[in-house]
């Protein structure tokens, strides 16, 4: 029998602090987001919070801004606290789930393919079966060498180098449906 959990990775104001943060796909992800948490929790899935925190600046705890995106109004069954780019890392997300019999993560947040893709990875190399949901995660333009690689761009290299491998790739729809 498969368990599932909502792993919400650093969906936090921190990121709205940043020189990078852009408004553009927000309402897009604002809705998948929803429309995720609120399937999730019409079929009692535990909804797990990981906020990212460093030291100083946006994502310090004494900056104020390690607390939920303002649209976020869910009340999750636990929150954890991560200091790397994945979710599990001296968290005691694993011991959390395995605890409660969970085997199947859903992945949504920030960044597609930096901490979702990591926690993604992770996951799976755990033995998770793993749905990852593109279309609730958001990211932001990356250049490297005078290269820019846009949103889409980042998307699709996140869901090439997953699908099949560390993850199954689904929409909001398709993930609720199959659960």
């Amino acid at each position: 029998m498969s368990r599932t959990a909502l792993i919400n990775i650093d969906t936090q104001q921190s990121f709205e602090h940043r020189p990078f943060w852009q408004t553009e796909d927000l309402s897009a992800f604002q809705a998948a987001m929803l429309k995720l948490i609120a399937g999730c929790q019409q079929r009692d899935i535990p909804i797990v919070d990981i906020f990212h925190v460093d030291d100083q600046g946006p994502f310090s705890l004494e900056s104020g801004f390690v607390t939920p995106m303002s649209f976020l109004r869910h009340q999750p069954d636990v929150t954890f606290f991560k200091h790397v780019h994945n979710a599990f890392t001296d968290t005691g997300l694993d011991h959390w789930l395995r605890s409660r019999d969970i085997n199947h993560l859903i992945i949504s947040g920030l960044r597609t393919e930096q901490c979702c893709e990591t926690t993604a990875r992770v996951a799976s190399d755990l033995g998770y079966r793993v749905t990852f949901v593109t279309e609730a995660t958001l990211t932001f333009p990356m250049t490297h060498k005078g290269v820019t690689l846009d949103v889409e761009t980042l998307r699709h290299r996140t869901e090439t180098v997953l699908e099949g491998r560390f993850a199954n790739v689904k929409t909001v729809t398709e993930t609720l449906e199959s659960l």
